[in-house]
């Protein structure tokens, strides 16, 4: 008998996902979020109104587009920016490009030992070399660090740089590379085990004009204190998502200390890190303003100690803030060579402005509501919660895929969640309006 013949549908191929230029979606993503904001001007004319009649129409408007236009625009336009991000294939997975770390360190003989254990653990068939700062420590940093390179049986360089300032033992370190890439390390900063190749996959799959890649930094300490849990949320929604909408406009503002790589000559031609209490911010935007690119890499993750005291987070935030500023008036947005870069340190031009709103009116404002006046936090105020809850929805998504593939679990820290969303931002404006003072009054720098 005559086997019938059993025809087999023919899988189809998956249809590649269309490509949209970067212009295209620079271009969409504006569109939106003009739209969002003319919607919430045209949504909040009784509220400008009725404050106005205190205060007049204009002044009214001004404030006003501090607290909700101006936060809601660019909030959409992250929003919309990161729908169309499509990270790049890493070219090369298993890369073996030789690569020296450059770990700056101050009294850090308590965590140096494991760093460089987490180090040893890389995943990465290259040859590494590791090059140890001890920047005037004045406890057994050096030795713990030569100690731990022998024991590891790992390729460590031990030197010293008695003039404080990270600048200047990460520039007195640069001497001593012999490498193509250089990638540095905070010492309290831990490696996730394929962090080095992955950074190192992402360099050499870029384009040429890419400089560097700043790697994903997260909180390592968020089961301490309530202030660490709080903090564990911005880096693993905020900061994360900030670099990668600037990433994808191939113009990441910040290659951090904590955990970056650099092409080694580019970091020579501006002549290395600069002595300014922002040194990786200036160092980034310099290297921007040279017609080169900085890139952002999701799956590269390192963990970092994050401050647990409020005088420590205080002292550190503030120092972002007055680094912004350092980096504005070093390399102006209009001196940067690419229009993305333009744009997104221009952004920076406003932040002053928004951060002062915030802490001398909105905040206020929140006091009067609790009075019965809802002159400036009222029910208009709530309009932009949705699209708060949409970003950080957005925001978790990308990274819950991120540490999927990873392997890592996401804590459940609901708490600290919660406490982000509703009170961070009332710490974080006035901390940030105390670093802008620090540096147009020319304070003290304080790093620690």
């Amino acid at each position: 008998m005559k086997m019938p013949t059993i025809f087999k549908p023919v899988e189809k191929p998956p249809r590649p996902k269309r490509y949209i230029p970067v212009s295209q979606k620079f271009t969409y993503s504006h569109i939106f979020a003009m739209l969002w904001m003319i919607t919430s001007i045209v949504i909040s004319l009784p509220w400008v109104y009725q404050l106005g009649a205190y205060i007049t129409v204009p002044v009214a408007l001004l404030i006003i587009a501090g607290i909700a236009y101006i936060p809601g625009y660019f909030n959409a336009f992250m929003v919309s920016s990161l729908l169309f991000d499509r990270q790049p294939v890493i070219k090369e997975s298993f890369p073996t490009e030789p690569i020296t770390i450059l770990i700056a360190c101050y009294n850090e003989e308590k965590g140096i030992e494991m760093t460089l254990e987490y180090i040893k653990k890389q995943d990465y068939t290259g040859d590494v070399r590791v090059i140890v700062i001890d920047n005037n420590s004045s406890d057994k940093t050096a030795e713990i660090a030569m100690a731990a390179g022998v024991e590891l049986e790992m390729n460590v360089k031990v030197i010293q740089e008695p003039n404080p300032g990270k600048h200047h033992a990460l520039n007195t370190a640069l001497n001593y590379v012999d490498t193509d890439l250089v990638i540095t390390l905070d010492a309290d900063t831990l490696l996730q085990k394929s962090a080095v190749r992955k950074i190192v996959g992402r360099m050499i799959s870029s384009p040429t004009d890419v400089c560097a890649v700043a790697g994903t930094v997260l909180v390592r300490n968020s089961r301490g204190k309530f202030l660490a849990k709080m903090q564990e949320w911005d880096y693993f929604l905020g900061i994360a998502s900030i670099k990668r909408l600037q990433g994808l406009f191939q113009g990441t503002l910040v290659a951090q200390g904590a955990f970056s790589i650099y092409e080694t000559n580019a970091v020579r031609l501006v002549n290395g890190w600069p002595d300014a209490i922002g040194e990786d911010i200036v160092l980034t935007w310099r290297l921007l303003s040279n017609n080169r690119k900085v890139y952002f890499e999701p799956m590269a993750v390192a963990f970092t100690e994050v401050p647990e005291s409020f005088l420590h987070f205080f002292r550190q935030r503030s120092r972002w803030a007055r680094g912004m500023v350092e980096a504005l008036k070093v390399v102006k947005p209009w001196q940067q060579s690419s229009p993305y870069t333009k744009y997104l340190t221009g952004a920076n031009l406003v932040m002053p402005y928004l951060d002062i709103v915030y802490t001398l009116i909105w905040i206020p404002g929140l006091v009067l509501a609790m009075f019965g006046y809802y002159w400036i936090v009222g029910a208009y105020t709530l309009l932009v919660l949705p699209l708060a809850m949409l970003v950080n929805y957005i925001l978790y998504r990308y990274q819950k895929n991120v540490f999927e593939e990873l392997n890592l679990n996401i804590r459940k820290n609901i708490l600290g969640f919660i406490a982000f969303v509703l009170f961070y931002q009332i710490l974080m404006s006035p901390i940030s309006v105390w670093g802008y003072c620090q540096e147009v009054f020319k304070l003290k720098r304080i790093w620690k």
